[in-house]
């Protein structure tokens, strides 16, 4: 199982959240966010799955992920996760950077691995669909709709109080956070098997 500092994601808890961003969020965040973000991001991701099939390659030949292509991809998964926290979880009235790099609402740190497993890369590749895809899936699924009705729930919290219910909030984050790991895993960033929780 994963030791859990390996992959850390902190997002920073608000004491009040602003009832006009939530409105703004719902009616125009896809034109504001959505759109900006979606269009770089897209390109982004292309990118992405092109340094990780060479990675992929590298790992086999070196046994190592090479660094450079470890910090694009993490950044990748950084600004992706910050666009989801502001638009999609409602956890940050601060609007995403058009950047890769670390923020103060938000921290996603990955360790680098000085060595990465040709086996497991290959076992990834081949038979992650099996015993990652699935028990994961099946687990990220209930957790998600569990998810899905606490934000409902948090929604109209912050609508009436200005407050995203502190339980809730890390409830949510823990959602993140286990997504998280399960990607980094499968993507071959790190070799260590995602446990199943969401805590920190």
């Amino acid at each position: 199982m994963a030791s859990n500092h390996l992959v850390d994601l902190g997002i920073e808890y608000p004491q009040r959240l602003s009832r006009l961003h939530l409105l703004l969020k719902l009616f125009l965040g896809w034109l504001y966010v959505g759109v900006p973000h979606g269009f770089i991001l897209f390109f982004y991701g292309v990118l992405v799955d092109i340094a990780t099939f060479v990675a992929f390659w590298a790992i086999l030949f070196t046994g190592r992920y090479p660094r450079s292509l470890f910090s694009f991809v993490l950044g990748y998964i950084r600004w992706k996760t910050r666009v989801s926290a502001y638009l999609i979880f409602l956890m940050t009235d601060n609007y995403p950077p058009f950047s890769s790099g670390g923020s103060q609402a938000l921290t996603l740190e990955v360790e680098y691995p000085e060595h990465l497993s040709r086996g497991k890369a290959l076992l990834k590749l081949f038979f992650g669909w099996l015993y990652v895809g699935i028990p994961h899936g099946f687990a990220l699924f209930f957790y998600s709709i569990a998810a899905f009705v606490v934000l409902a729930i948090s929604w109209w919290s912050i609508l009436i109080f200005g407050r995203f219910p502190q339980g809730f909030f890390s409830f949510v984050e823990g959602l993140l956070r286990w997504n998280l790991r399960v990607s980094v895993y499968s993507i071959f960033l790190r070799d260590e098997y995602p446990p199943f929780s969401g805590r920190p």
